[in-house]
Formats: structure tokens, C-alpha cells, sequence
């Protein structure tokens, strides 16, 4: 195994970098048990309109796509404006979002909503052809706090960490949030959390 780590690591063809930045991840709350009932084609339709619809909104902030995995997306923000566009690209999910959750209702019988979960901080980006050729790879633990935040987000709402308002707020910006339970780590300092929620919470848990 150490073996195949070291020929990934010499196989990083493009120089890695270290870097702060915002991440993003948007999954559908609803959809993937329902898809069970629905037709092949009509599954990948309705996946395929989703990601549109949050590539869009994303690479329109500046941001870029890193990851997509069933009904999750993961994306990057870098830059003085990373959390601003990170944010406002949440907020303009969560609005056009709105369209196909009404779709999916009135044509399928779908109940759906889109969670989001952003945080910032150091990740490393680079390219290891062994793996994924020519596939950029992001890692951090910023991304792995970021994926435990879209699991706070219950359905229809943004959960963002302390960082990501604090940076928010320094460009001088305001969001209404609301506070919420810390995201508790073993050996590590809690993560005050923060939470965009919807007049009318939905839970499909």
C-alpha cells in the first residue's frame, strides 16, 4: 500500500498547491429514495437538472465543480471574494432550486429540497494521473468539515460554519442566520455553526 501511495504522490504531473478556500456541497434531500420507484431515464433527467442547475449557480459565482457523487456536488471557492461567492451561490440555489421542487411534485409526485453545507479553510489541489487522469483532486480536512455540515442541513436549508460568516461579514456583508449547535470534533475545539432554514421545515428523515 505505501507503495502505491508514493507512485500516486510522483505521478502529481501538475504542481500541487496549498490554499485557503470556501467549500460547497448541495445534495437533494427526498430524491434518492424516491428515484427507486421512477424509470431509469427519468432518474438520470431529474439528476442531470439538478447538477445543471448547481454547476450553474456555482461556476456563475467563480466557483469551481470538484466532485459529483449520486445526488451530492461538491465545488471550491478561492479568492478574496470566496466567501461571498460561495454564500450567494448557496442562496441563488436554494431560490432556483424552488422551480424544480414544484416540478418534481406536480409531475412525480417528488418531494425534494436541496441542503447545503459550506465551510473554508486550507485544502491542497492537484492532479494524480495514476487515479484520475487528468481530474484535478481536492483534500482537507475543510472538506471533510464542509461534508459533515450539508448532514446537519436538514431539507431546504444552508448550514455554514463560523469561518465562512466571519468571512462574510469582514467583507463587510450581513447574512441572517440563525445559530446553531456547534459541530462537536474529538480533540479538537466545537465549530460554531450557523443556519440559512426555511419558513416551513421539511424532514424526509
Amino acid at each position: 500500500m505505501a507503495t502505491a501511495k508514493l507512485a500516486t504522490v510522483k505521478s502529481l504531473k501538475s504542481r500541487p498547491e496549498r490554499l485557503p478556500a470556501v467549500i460547497l456541497f448541495a445534495e437533494t434531500s427526498g430524491f434518492t429514495r424516491t428515484s427507486a420507484i421512477l424509470q431509469p431515464e427519468v432518474v438520470l433527467a431529474r439528476v442531470a437538472e439538478f447538477f445543471t442547475l448547481v454547476r450553474t449557480a456555482i461556476e456563475s459565482h467563480g466557483g469551481v465543480v470538484r466532485n459529483a457523487l449520486n445526488d451530492t456536488l461538491m465545488a471550491s471557492f478561492t479568492g478574496k471574494e470566496a466567501a461571498r461567492n460561495a454564500v450567494e451561490a448557496a442562496q441563488n440555489i436554494q431560490v432556483e432550486f424552488g422551480a424544480i421542487e414544484q416540478s418534481w411534485q406536480r409531475d412525480y409526485g417528488i418531494r425534494a429540497a436541496v441542503a447545503i453545507g459550506l465551510h473554508s479553510g486550507e485544502v491542497v489541489i492537484g492532479i494524480a494521473d495514476d487515479l484520475l487522469p487528468g481530474q484535478p483532486l481536492i483534500f482537507g480536512d475543510s472538506v471533510s468539515i464542509a461534508e459533515r455540515l450539508l448532514h446537519r442541513a436538514r431539507a431546504g436549508e444552508l448550514v455554514l460554519s463560523k469561518p465562512v460568516m466571519d468571512a462574510f461579514a469582514a467583507g463587510g456583508l450581513s447574512l441572517e442566520a440563525e445559530e446553531l449547535p456547534a459541530l462537536a470534533i474529538p480533540r479538537r475545539d466545537p465549530i460554531p455553526l450557523f443556519g440559512v432554514l426555511r419558513d416551513s421545515r421539511l424532514d424526509f428523515t
